[in-house]
């Protein structure tokens, strides 16, 4: 299959993402309709090594495609794109846990709690890991979960930050996903107690930071090659700005029909709601044209064939940041100049506007901790938080 005959199969979606994003709210996870129609277009094969069967598509191309199901319904849409992105995380691992996973299934579906709220315990062949994480991002679908445990190192000084990977049906997920926003993507807690791991299916996330894994070394390829951190938050941000872009859609339609209370005349004939247009659809396409340069300088870093320094991974990080910050100030602004229709309930700003506050919430977001992280730097100090 060619990428962009993928991409077209999943924007073809998108309506009925629309169609169902209500639905999604109120059973609290993405609908399974949606998401079998979204399995069966091969999205989730879109970063599985080609070695399995995969398409090792662009990055590029998968921002256009998070993007326009952001249009559709941001949960979903959120959900879909890291369960997309968690295949090329798989393809970070080691050829025998890659042997393993996508040498029996075409794809996997699966969360990446990769917080260290896990403890692992080595044991003959692997690891015996108990924990409990938040923010299970499609666990409500998946056949795995990935999740983070601090593993003794083989020094026996500070222990490792490590992820494991173990079938969805050894996890339990526990319903806690009561939100204000993002309330369809059932990002519920996800808990594992004493699962024995393969030592196979564990990898230390201190070598995937820079684009130099162990997959990056079996497969060659550029796509193994891009930091982490950099295509986790791009992968997060795409359905952010495909939101904001919605928005600003439904404002112009409003403008159209909308008559200012006391007045005689449509919104859309006063010049104050064309000035907030127009600076609507500038700031939309600019947030898009950044997300798109930031996707195409991560590719070229694996392009490179070098790790991408600690200092390029936290500029990147806070660029990410700054887009996510304007796709969510776009929706607020579009929601303010739409007058109180918006926030009734069955309108879909009212939802892009808490979806889009709780999204840039995620903590690879927090600008304040980037942009300390960079300046730090900058002045020749050591980062104090990852990057």
């Amino acid at each position: 299959m060619k990428e962009q005959q993928l991409i077209d199969r999943v924007k073809a979606l998108v309506p009925l993402l629309e169609q169902h994003a209500d639905q999604a709210e109120q059973e609290r996870k993405p609908v399974d309709e949606v998401m079998k129609a979204i399995e069966d277009t091969g999205a989730y094969r879109y970063f599985v090594p080609r070695t399995y069967g995969g398409y090792e598509f662009s990055l590029e191309g998968f921002m256009d495609l998070g993007m326009a199901l952001g249009e559709g319904c941001l949960s979903t849409a959120w959900v879909v794109t890291f369960c997309m992105e968690h295949n090329w995380l798989l393809g970070l691992f080691g050829k025998e846990a890659q042997d393993d996973i996508f040498g029996r299934q075409p794809y996997i579906i699966a969360p990446g709690a990769l917080a260290p709220k896990g403890q692992a315990v080595p044991a003959e062949g692997g690891y015996v890991v108990s924990g409990r994480w938040e923010w299970g991002t499609g666990v409500m679908h998946a056949d795995w979960v990935m999740v983070g445990a601090l593993t003794p190192s083989a020094e026996g000084e500070r222990p490792d930050l490590c992820m494991y990977v173990i079938p969805r049906e050894q996890a339990e997920v526990i319903d806690t996903w009561h939100m204000a926003g993002m309330v369809g993507t059932g990002s519920n807690d996800i808990a594992v107690h004493d699962v024995f791991v393969p030592g196979h299916r564990k990898v230390n996330l201190m070598e995937l930071r820079a684009g130099d894994s162990p997959g990056a070394r079996v497969h060659d390829s550029p796509t193994y090659r891009m930091p982490m951190l950099p295509v986790l938050g791009l992968t997060a941000a795409a359905p952010a700005v495909g939101c904001a872009r919605k928005a600003v859609c439904l404002f112009r339609e409003r403008l159209q029909g909308r008559t200012v209370y006391g007045t005689t005349t449509r919104q859309g004939e006063r010049g104050v709601a064309q000035v907030r247009l127009s600076h609507l659809e500038t700031a939309v396409k600019e947030t898009e044209i950044q997300l798109l340069t930031l996707a195409r300088e991560v590719s070229d870093w694996g392009a490179r064939g070098e790790p991408c320094p600690e200092l390029e991974r936290a500029a990147l990080r806070v660029r990410i940041g700054r887009v996510v910050r304007s796709a969510r100030d776009i929706v607020r602004d579009t929601v303010e100049a739409s007058g109180a229709h918006a926030h009734f309930l069955d309108n879909p700003l009212q939802r892009a506007l808490r979806d889009v506050h709780t999204l840039s919430c995620h903590t690879v977001f927090d600008l304040d901790i980037s942009a300390e992280n960079h300046g730090r730097l900058l002045l020749g100090l050591p980062a104090n938080s990852p990057v």
